[in-house]
């Protein structure tokens, strides 16, 4: 295996035991059940305090959608290297096909393929159909309608998952709601392939995600790790439920009240994995910053003003997210060089 793909031994440090947490059922806060809302919201704020990791069931997403998400990405990840390329993520871009990032790093990188193209309501509502349309051919047009209406409910989902966050908080209901209603997020098909020696690399490595709330389904492989209570824990697939995680974004809007999660990937021997992420991200000139009462009840503002853009900028062309992002972007945004943006 090429010494790129190896990473230090701090970083594969094994888990050990899963992560055994509440799983939050939704099905009371969509019917509009305010004592299921306020257990729902007590166990979101219990784990975001903690490590920034959940679980949701009854959710409202079609698992059949869900299912069809998953067939349509295996039929992408099967497909002759030669037409996955046709789709070959560019530098400088975010959209498209890449093999372990391998345009970005040249070491550490991971054991992973991955398919990202973004997602936000427009007039036309078909932009994840014309990115397939266009970029891998007309062939991909019903692969294109799986990925729109699965980020449509994703979204749906997101802002309802802001709306808990807002309860759970303390603050106005629909503040984040709001916030997040005109965003352009990002989604991204992940697929680990069967690695020869998976002691020795990673599918993802750890970092906190730099978005502000990550929606994931995992297939029934296995190979999400959590990094909660000091120890790497493992995350048990359940084919039924939702992984949530925030990011440093969101990290930031609580004014550094919710902990971004730091989490991982391992890969396997015999195995390959497939996994669906959703990325909830506000729009990109949006100034981010936590409501004025949460602020004033914290004493303080725990990281300056900046827009989605900055970040984002920060992370593509500067740094490599990591369990340290928000604290070196916090550094590098208020020094002389963020001014060349």
């Amino acid at each position: 295996m090429s010494r790129r793909f190896v990473w230090p031994k701090r970083d594969l440090v094994g888990a050990h035991q899963e992560l055994m947490e509440p799983v939050v059922d939704l099905a009371g806060f969509f019917r509009g059940d305010e004592e299921a809302t306020k257990q729902a919201s007590d166990i979101i704020k219990a784990a975001c305090l903690d490590h920034g990791f959940f679980q949701v069931i009854n959710h409202g997403v079609d698992l059949n959608l869900i299912s069809l998400a998953h067939e349509h990405m295996d039929n992408f990840f099967k497909l002759p290297t030669c037409d996955k390329l046709r789709v070959r993520r560019m530098p400088g871009s975010m959209w498209g096909y890449s093999t372990g990032h391998a345009d970005r790093y040249s070491s550490k990188l991971p054991w992973k393929e991955t398919l990202s193209f973004g997602y936000h309501e427009n007039c036309s509502n078909s932009i994840v159909i014309d990115f397939f349309k266009s970029t891998i051919g007309k062939d991909f047009e019903e692969t294109g309608m799986v990925y729109q209406k699965y980020c449509e409910a994703m979204k749906d989902l997101s802002l309802a998952i802001m709306e808990l966050l807002a309860i759970s908080l303390g603050v106005d209901r629909w503040h984040y709601k709001r916030f997040f209603e005109d965003g352009c997020s990002i989604m991204r098909c992940n697929f680990y392939p069967p690695c020869p020696e998976p002691s020795l690399t990673l599918g993802t490595g750890p970092h906190c995600d730099p978005t502000s709330l990550t929606i994931l389904h995992q297939d029934q492989v296995g190979g999400l790790e959590v990094f909660a209570n000091n120890i790497w824990q493992t995350v048990r697939p359940r084919q039924s439920a939702l992984v949530i995680n925030i990011g440093d974004t969101f990290m930031a809007l609580s004014n550094g009240a919710y902990k971004s999660c730091l989490h991982r990937a391992v890969v396997n021997k015999y195995k390959g994995r497939g996994s669906l992420a959703f990325f909830l991200c506000p729009r990109e000139d949006k100034v981010v910053r936590p409501p004025q009462d949460l602020a004033c009840n914290q004493g303080k503002r725990m990281y300056p003003d900046f827009t989605w853009s900055d970040l984002l900028h920060f992370t593509q062309k500067y740094y490599r997210a990591d369990d340290a992002t928000l604290q070196n972007f916090t550094k590098w945004i208020i020094s002389p060089q963020s001014a060349n943006l």
